[in-house]
């Protein structure tokens, strides 16, 4: 068994109502040598309508994990429901979701630079949902069914093109941008279409009809988009998995058994997971998207468990994967990180309530 040096870090471990009922707990973490990473960020959404989403931030180098970051920093929450964040220049972009704002902080500081509103001509919130960016924007998906464009030197809104229903996850590809529209505000009413819209023109060219409430959406190296729709949640209409090429802009394969409800796409290799809200089963594998095969079955392979898996990523500095934990959607829950071949690395408990993403910097 390979030993790992213990990394002694203090925790703060957070109560559900209050984000000020805080205590030092010391906590023990242990690391594989030679870390090539040097600070992660977590987001945790926390709870619907209880303004309790956190930011966490912990330096691999000086061992140092704070769990309240953007308030240590910002003298502030960070809102209500933060659902998404990415990197794009120096600047971190967080959507909060019900307080629907784009919160930009500095990468390097934690420090807010600007708070950008998501409210219509009425003052309605829009409800910002997923991001991704591209030659100096940043889009945003927003439930209200409008796909946002952010300028990221002037940090405004400067477009905005109509989609289709509660729009999630979107990606770019061959000079497109792919909108997974869930309609998942309407059940069992769900949207069943993806709009391709023209990144040059800005103006919706298509709509793809795939399989009931899609969600999440990535594209790989050879122009193909892979969607996950999450169907109505049961046996009766199970999660699907599904291919669209992104040249002709038509679903050219669903993959039968692969029930996948949340993924992402890293060199080619999608690592993907499921489950089942009855009965709380679930699955992680591994995915080749150049064979369109399953590489591993069985992801995880010295037995580790994963009650209730939230999200799923890979860190680009060393390639290791990194798994959210939540026990029961209620309490604080953890990150797991995994070697590629499935083996644990290092967990942190605790790290905030329904940790949603991770962001890797250097």
């Amino acid at each position: 068994m390979k030993l790992y040096p213990k990394i002694f870090v203090f925790l703060l471990l957070v109560g559900l109502v209050s984000c000020n009922d805080m205590q030092d707990v010391e906590k023990v973490i242990t690391l594989p040598e030679n870390q090539k990473t040097g600070k992660m960020l977590v987001l945790s959404e926390g709870l619907f309508n209880m303004n309790n989403s956190r930011l966490s931030y912990y330096n691999f180098e000086t061992k140092e994990l704070k769990t309240n970051y953007f308030k240590e920093k910002n003298k502030r929450g960070l809102g209500d429901t933060a659902n998404d964040m990415i990197r794009y220049g120096s600047k971190i972009y967080i959507v909060v979701n019900v307080s629907s704002q784009v919160e930009v902080i500095d990468a390097n500081t934690g420090y807010s630079v600007k708070q950008i509103p998501v409210f219509d001509e009425d003052d309605k919130a829009r409800q910002p949902r997923y991001l991704t960016g591209k030659d100096g924007k940043v889009y945003v998906t927003c439930f209200d069914g409008n796909l946002l464009r952010i300028d990221t030197v002037k940090l405004e809104i400067d477009g905005m093109v109509k989609c289709g229903r509660n729009p999630e996850g979107l990606c770019i590809a061959n000079d497109k941008i792919y909108v997974a529209n869930s309609g998942g505000l309407d059940n069992p009413n769900y949207d069943n279409t993806v709009s391709v819209v023209d990144l040059n023109t800005f103006k919706e060219i298509k709509k793809i009809q795939v399989a009931d409430n899609p969600y999440k959406i990535f594209a790989d190296s050879e122009g193909d988009v892979y969607v996950s729709s999450r169907g109505n949640y049961s046996t009766s209409q199970p999660y699907r998995f599904q291919r669209i090429d992104c040249y002709v802009d038509e679903v050219i394969q669903e993959f039968e058994g692969l029930n996948v409800l949340n993924f992402t796409i890293y060199n080619d290799i999608a690592y993907m997971y499921s489950f089942d809200f009855n009965s709380d089963n679930n699955w992680i594998k591994t995915f080749d998207c150049l064979t369109e095969k399953v590489i591993d079955e069985k992801f995880i392979t010295d037995n580790t468990k994963i009650e209730k898996p939230y999200s799923i990523q890979v860190n680009p500095f060393d390639g290791n994967i990194y798994i959210t934990n939540t026990s029961d959607f209620t309490m604080n829950g953890d990150v797991l990180c995994f070697n590629k071949d499935g083996e644990l690395q290092f967990s942190i408990d605790n790290i905030g309530l329904n940790p949603n993403k991770i962001i890797f910097l250097k």
